[in-house]
């Protein structure tokens, strides 16, 4: 169960990276939504953390949950925000999705 609370902290970290991504675009009260929407999605990503620590080591955690907001910041980055999505930028991102994987494991 608090592997699931870990997820979806995880995804929480990357609905509040695509809220802030836009802001930048967004004027009048749409901005308002978006930074609402950052603000909630952040508040339960740390949430969501802290209550999976309580049985997963912190040590474990942490690293999981900022690579999993990694992860999906630079795919929201390319999906959405039209960033690049060159042979570096994937290779690095899945030797960090490999590390994230080895933590699980060990």
């Amino acid at each position: 169960m608090n592997w699931i609370l870990l997820l979806l902290a995880g995804a929480m970290e990357v609905g509040f990276t695509f809220c802030l991504g836009k802001t930048k675009t967004a004027s009048g009260t749409e901005q308002y939504w978006w930074w609402g929407g950052f603000v909630v999605a952040m508040l339960a990503s740390l949430y969501l953390m802290a209550r999976a620590s309580r049985s997963i080591p912190l040590s474990t955690v942490y690293p999981v949950w900022t690579g999993i907001g990694a992860v999906g910041a630079v795919l929201v980055g390319i999906l959405f925000f039209n960033e690049p999505a060159n042979f570096w930028r994937i290779f690095f991102i899945t030797t960090l999705i490999i590390s994230i994987v080895g933590l699980k494991i060990v």
